[in-house]
């Protein structure tokens, strides 16, 4: 369970985060003084801090800077009146994550703090090459001996020193988020920010202003200035997934700071100087995107200066066994349970499949399976397949709707439900809850949105039908 520290002396605010914060699964702290709260962050070490700029011994500015002084890596969102503006951006620019206002919106801070939570957590845990079970820690690795693999490690190993742009190509699931931190996380930047950007997950029309900011007056609703994950990464490195989904409108932009080391905000008129390294990801084929115009022909030269594919796990399957004993230890680990272990028979079930989802549907698929493990090493029946297909067969589909039917036929001639129309509901409402976090790769955020509800009703229904999610760290 995350920290997060909330340093403001205003304790109705205080006890507002909490509530609010606490609710969507998160564990807090709090400082009402500025003194105080440097020693509950040497102390408690919190993943991520919230820090009013005006407290009542030293100002919020001076706080952050002792505390960035100490833990350069702590992600730290300022709280700020629309007065302080300016005061706030000086502060991401000497490190800060981001800023919010007073009074906030409930879930553009919720996803803030997640955000700053992934973001701590990618720059703060090494991802490792092969990591010996009994040492595994709570690291995140890329497994495998196979000779691609191999050839991987060479190449990050040959890319970190430098600050050439790198593009990770690969399928769904291989791993290329890994790879990329792997490299920061062996580059001379290491000690400056790494920031995420997905170019599918943000829409198209908030993508432009997420990437470089904008000027206050730039559009409606733009009643301040806003810094971009550019900016905010200054010195550092930024690593956009899945870039062949970029639009054509913002190629051209994101060209110009490939070669003039330079941006402008939505709405700017001059140029900003930025030193940031990219490193750049997709599983589209960038070549047909370039053949029909949907990707700049200049923009993919320049993005390909190194290039590292990851292989897919149908392309290694001898790394398959060391990869599942990695993963159920680390499961086992995260979730403080025994690790059972996998039978022969298990194992080569797992062999004989070809993983078109790769290793993020290997990690869903043990970790169902350890899940309802009864603490036997794992049998084969427990290894199920969640195939998928453009053509699902209409039987299955309607097999599928029989079984369920059959279920609230039989609970209500049973007679021994109290309330069954609840209890059907339940039911229902259990297996779309768990269907969207399959569907969602466990990412609560994509899940609350795919079901029409909000992150901490999400969590409550989880909580309520004993729904377990880890944290999926494949990408």
């Amino acid at each position: 369970m995350s920290l997060i520290l909330i340093i403001d002396d205003d304790i109705q605010l205080c006890r507002s985060f909490t509530k609010i914060l606490s609710q969507d699964g998160y564990a807090t702290a709090t400082a009402t003084s500025g003194q105080q709260g440097i020693e509950r962050v040497k102390n408690l070490q919190p993943d991520v801090v919230i820090l009013d700029i005006r407290l009542p011994d030293i100002s919020g500015i001076e706080v952050f800077g002792r505390i960035h002084e100490l833990y350069p890596k702590l992600p730290v969102i300022i709280i700020t009146a629309f007065g302080t503006t300016e005061t706030a951006i000086g502060a991401i620019q000497k490190g800060a994550y981001d800023y919010i206002y007073k009074p906030f919106d409930v879930p553009e801070m919720l996803l803030l703090v997640e955000k700053a939570v992934i973001a701590g957590r990618c720059m703060t845990t090494p991802v490792e090459f092969n990591p010996v079970l009994e040492n595994l820690s709570n690291r995140e690795a890329l497994v495998g001996s196979s000779n691609e693999m191999l050839e991987v490690y060479k190449a990050i190993g040959r890319v970190s020193s430098t600050d050439a742009t790198v593009l990770v190509r690969g399928e769904s699931g291989t791993g290329k988020e890994l790879a990329s931190r792997a490299i920061y996380n062996h580059s001379l930047r290491l000690d400056k920010p790494f920031m995420v950007v997905n170019c599918v997950a943000i829409p198209e029309t908030l993508l432009e202003s997420e990437l470089f900011g904008y000027e206050k007056g730039a559009f409606t609703g733009a009643t301040h200035r806003k810094v971009g994950k550019i900016e905010q990464a200054r010195g550092g490195t930024v690593f956009l997934d899945e870039i062949g989904d970029m639009p054509l409108s913002i190629q051209s932009k994101f060209l110009r700071l490939l070669q003039e080391n330079s941006i402008e905000r939505l709405g700017g008129k001059e140029p900003i100087d930025v030193d940031v390294r990219i490193i750049a990801a997709t599983n589209k084929d960038l070549e047909s995107g370039v053949a029909a115009g949907t990707f700049r022909e200049d923009l993919y030269y320049r993005l390909r200066v190194v290039t590292i594919t990851m292989p897919s796990l149908r392309r290694r399957k001898d790394d398959i066994p060391p990869l599942t004993q990695y993963l159920l230890a680390r499961f086992s680990n995260d979730m403080a349970i025994d690790n059972p272990g996998i039978s022969e028979e298990a194992l080569r079930k797992i062999m004989k499949y070809d993983w078109p989802g790769n290793i993020r549907e290997l990690s869903n698929t043990l970790k169902k399976s350890l899940i309802f493990n009864r603490g036997a090493p794992i049998l084969p029946e427990e290894i199920t397949f969640h195939e998928l297909s453009h053509t699902k067969d209409q039987n299955q589909e309607n097999g599928d709707i029989a079984g369920v039917q059959q279920w609230i036929r039989a609970t209500l001639l049973a007679g021994k439900e109290h309330k069954p129309y609840d209890s059907c509901l339940d039911h229902v409402a259990s297996l779309l809850v768990r269907e969207a976090l399959d569907i969602s790769n466990g990412n609560r955020s994509k899940a609350s949105k795919l079901l029409g509800i909000t992150r901490p009703t999400l969590h409550a229904k989880m909580e309520k039908y004993n729904i377990i999610c880890g944290f999926n760290s494949q990408t």
